[in-house]
């Protein structure tokens, strides 16, 4: 099952993607954990996102599909992954497109955690307070958002009309939204 996560920042998409890989035993590929893992082990990879990250900007897509290409062909992603915080933009939907047909592994379906931006800036700002994330900063957030609304929203206009796209209300409870997931990825199941 190969399962594309997308939603502004503090939606739940990573919560979720990690439940999802739990249930179904595929991995969790987030660009945004290995950047800042890349980051912490300070690799080259590390010091040339590091920041781009804090400014609140976007990876240079070259780097970002690289990333994607190379943790997708290892052997635990062979069943599947839930790929979370990419793309981000059209030309990165496009290359993710030609890459997982180039490999095989088209995606299954799109889930698309919907929140209001207040509701995500909170939801993140706590989440930078409990996990220590200094990359989230109020500023910072409202940069991301800026740049999900110019750039990401186009991404999920392209999965709509692809026919891949599930819309969830990110706004109720955890238990909730995967309540819904699960029916969700069933009915692509089948």
């Amino acid at each position: 099952m190969n399962v594309l996560v997308l939603g502004p920042q503090g939606s739940g998409k990573g919560t979720q993607a990690k439940r999802i890989c739990a249930a179904h035993g595929i991995p969790h590929v987030s660009t945004g954990d290995m950047f800042r893992a890349a980051i912490s082990e300070g690799t080259d990879l590390g010091r040339q996102v590091e920041p781009i990250l804090a400014s609140g900007e976007l990876v240079p897509d070259e780097l970002t599909v690289a990333l994607i290409r190379e943790r997708l062909s290892r052997d635990d992603a062979s069943r599947g992954f839930v790929l979370d915080g990419f793309p981000r933009n059209l030309l990165q939907a496009e290359e993710l497109d030609q890459m997982l047909e180039a490999i095989g592994r088209p995606l299954d379906t799109v889930l698309f955690f919907d929140l209001d931006d207040e509701t995500a800036t909170v939801r993140a700002l706590g989440r930078a307070h409990e996990e220590g994330r200094t990359d989230d900063t109020p500023e910072v957030m409202a940069r991301r958002l800026a740049i999900y609304h110019e750039q990401t929203e186009p991404v999920i206009e392209r999965y709509i009309a692809a026919g891949t796209l599930h819309t969830l209300a990110a706004d109720r409870g955890v238990d909730d939204v995967f309540a819904e997931i699960e029916d969700a990825l069933r009915q692509v199941a089948r």
